[in-house]
C-alpha cells in the first residue's frame, strides 16, 4: 500500500496521537525473526513452561497425546493470528484503532479497556514469575532468606520482584527498537538453556525416562472424562493462553515489513516452535518424576534440585530475560496502547505503560497468596473468555463486511456523518453481539453446570461473537456502509 494512503490529515485530538497513528511502510523494521521471537519468548517464559508442564499432569493423558494437543493448538493459533495480524500489516494501526471499524470510534474503548485489564493482570503475574528466576539467582549467591514471609513471599523474593518490576519499566522507556533487540537475544538463549537442562535430566534419568513418558502421566491425572474430551480441553486451554496476543496481534504486525514475513514468523514461531518446546517440557517433566519422585512444573525448582551453580546462574538470567521480554511485548505494550486510546490527548504510550506497571505491581504481589489459588488453567481460561468475542467480531467485520477495506481518515474522525461513528460513536450491533457471546464464554469457566466445557471458553466465545455479529448485520445492515454512501 502507498504510504500516502496512510497519512491522516484530519486529526481528532480525542482519537489521535502519534502513538496511535499508522506506521508507514518505510518506517517498519520487523521481519519474520522478530515475530518468531515474540512467540519464542511467550512460549518459553516461566509461566508458559509451567502451564505446559501442568497440562501433562492434569488431564490423565499419555504424555505424547498431551504433546500432540499442544502442537495442534499451535497450528490453530497460527491461523487465528494470521487473520488478526493482516489488517495491521496493511494499514500500520494498533488493535484499539483497528477495532474502531467494528465497534465504533467510541465503542472501541470497551474492548480496549477490557484488553488493558487482561494485559495488566498478565503483566503482574509474569512479573512475579520472572522474579522467581532472580530469587533463584540471589539465593544461589547469598543463601536462603532468613526473614519472615509476607503475602507468601520471602524478603529475597520481594527484593527480586521489585528489581524485575523496575527493570521492565526502564526497558520499556527505551522504546520498541530496544525491546526488539532484547527479544532477539533472549529467545535463542532460553532455548540453549532448556536444551542443556533437558540433556542433564535425561542423562541422570537414563533408560527410565522414555517409559516414564508413556506410563507415568497416564495415571497422574486429576481430571475425569474421556481421552477425547481431555485432548480437546488441553487444546482449548493452550489457545486461551495465547488469547490476549491473538486479539491484539496487530500491535506487533504494524511494525512488520510484509504479510509474507508475518506468516513465516508465525509458522516458525508457533506450531514448529511449540512442537520443539513441548518435547523439551515433556522430557524434563518426565525426568523430574523419575529423579525426584514428584512432578516439578517450575524450571526454577528443577534447576535448584539439579544443584549446579553455573547452570543456576545462566538459567536464572535467561529465564528472567525471556519472561521479561514477552511481558513487555504481550502485556505491557498492548495496555499502553489501549489506555492511550481512551484519552489520547492526556495519556501517551509511555504514561499508559506507567499506569499499567503501577496496577500490575499489586496483581503480582497477590499472585502467590490469592490469585494462583484458582489454578493456572482456570486463571488462563477465565481471562481469555472475557475478550474472546471481540476476536470473532474483528474478523467477521474486516473480512466479510468491510471486505478488507478501511478508511484511515474516518478511523480518526468523530464526525456523525463519518463511516465508523455508527450510533453516537457506538456500533450497538457489535456491542450486543459481544454481550451475548461473553455471557456464554465466561459461563463455561465459572458455571458448575457447564464444567464439561472447561477449556473451550475462548473458542466458543470467539465463534459466537462472530456469528452473532454477522446475523445482526444481516438483519439490520451495516451502518458504516450507510454512512459512507
Amino acid at each position: 500500500m502507498d504510504d500516502r494512503l496512510l497519512e491522516v490529515k484530519s486529526r481528532d485530538p480525542l482519537l489521535y496521537n502519534e502513538d496511535l497513528a499508522p506506521v508507514k511502510h518505510k518506517h517498519r523494521s520487523w521481519g519474520w525473526f522478530e515475530i518468531f521471537n515474540v512467540w519464542s519468548n511467550d512460549i518459553q517464559s516461566l509461566f508458559g513452561y509451567s502451564l505446559a508442564a501442568s497440562l501433562f499432569l492434569t488431564y490423565g493423558l499419555n504424555g505424547w497425546a498431551v504433546m500432540g494437543a499442544i502442537i495442534l493448538a499451535g497450528f490453530i493459533v497460527m491461523v487465528l493470528v494470521n487473520l488478526t495480524g493482516k489488517p495491521s500489516v496493511k494499514y500500520g494501526i494498533p488493535f484499539p484503532v483497528l477495532i474502531r471499524s467494528s465497534m465504533g470510534v467510541r465503542g472501541a474503548n470497551l474492548p480496549a479497556l477490557l484488553r488493558a485489564i487482561v494485559g495488566i493482570f498478565w503483566y503482574g503475574v509474569q512479573t512475579y514469575f520472572a522474579s522467581t528466576a532472580v530469587t533463584l539467582l540471589l539465593t544461589a549467591l547469598w543463601g536462603p532468606s532468613s526473614g519472615a514471609e509476607f503475602l507468601g513471599l520471602s524478603p529475597t523474593a520481594w527484593l527480586s520482584f521489585v528489581i524485575v518490576w523496575l527493570f521492565q519499566i526502564l526497558l520499556f522507556w527505551q522504546g520498541i527498537d530496544k525491546i526488539k533487540i532484547f527479544l532477539n537475544l533472549a529467545g535463542p538463549l532460553v532455548y540453549l538453556v532448556m536444551v542443556v537442562l533437558m540433556i542433564i535430566v535425561w542423562v541422570k534419568a537414563g533408560d527410565q525416562l522414555i517409559p516414564a513418558v508413556s506410563t507415568i502421566f497416564s495415571s497422574a491425572g486429576l481430571k475425569e472424562g474421556s481421552d477425547l474430551a481431555a485432548f480437546s480441553a488441553i487444546v482449548g486451554t493452550m489457545v486461551a493462553y495465547f488469547a490476549a496476543v491473538v486479539i491484539n496481534f496487530g500491535d506487533f504486525t504494524r511494525f512488520v515489513r510484509s504479510e509474507r514475513e508475518m506468516k513465516i514468523g508465525n509458522l516458525v514461531g508457533l506450531p514448529l516452535n511449540v512442537a520443539f518446546f513441548s518435547f523439551i517440557a515433556l522430557m524434563i517433566t518426565a525426568g523430574t518424576l523419575v529423579l525426584f519422585g514428584e512432578a516439578l512444573t517450575n524450571p526454577a525448582d528443577i534447576i535448584e534440585r539439579v544443584d549446579s551453580l553455573p547452570l543456576t546462574i545462566v538459567a536464572a538470567l535467561t529465564f528472567f530475560a525471556a519472561t521479561v521480554g514477552i511481558n513487555l511485548v504481550a502485556n505491557f505494550i498492548p495496555p499502553a496502547y489501549d489506555l492511550a486510546n481512551l484519552f489520547p490527548r492526556v495519556i501517551t504510550f509511555r504514561i499508559g505503560g506507567l499506569i499499567t506497571a503501577v496496577i500490575a505491581f499489586f496483581v503480582g504481589a497477590f499472585w502467590v497468596s490469592f490469585i494462583s489459588q484458582i489454578g493456572i488453567p482456570g486463571f488462563v481460561n477465565a481471562l481469555g473468555a472475557i475478550v474472546a468475542p471481540f476476536y470473532g467480531i474483528i474478523v467477521v467485520d474486516y473480512y466479510l463486511i468491510k471486505r478488507q477495506e478501511l478508511d484511515m481518515e474516518q478511523l480518526f474522525s468523530s464526525a456523525p456523518t463519518d463511516a465508523y461513528y455508527y450510533q453516537g460513536g457506538w456500533n450497538l450491533k457489535a456491542i450486543l453481539a459481544f454481550a451475548m457471546a461473553a455471557v456464554f464464554s465466561i459461563s463455561t469457566v465459572l458455571a458448575p453446570s457447564l464444567a464439561e466445557l472447561d477449556g473451550y471458553g475462548w473458542l466458543i466465545g470467539a465463534a459466537l461473537g462472530g456469528i452473532f455479529y454477522k446475523v445482526l448485520v444481516m438483519l439490520f445492515g451495516d451502518r458504516a456502509k450507510e454512512n459512507v454512501q
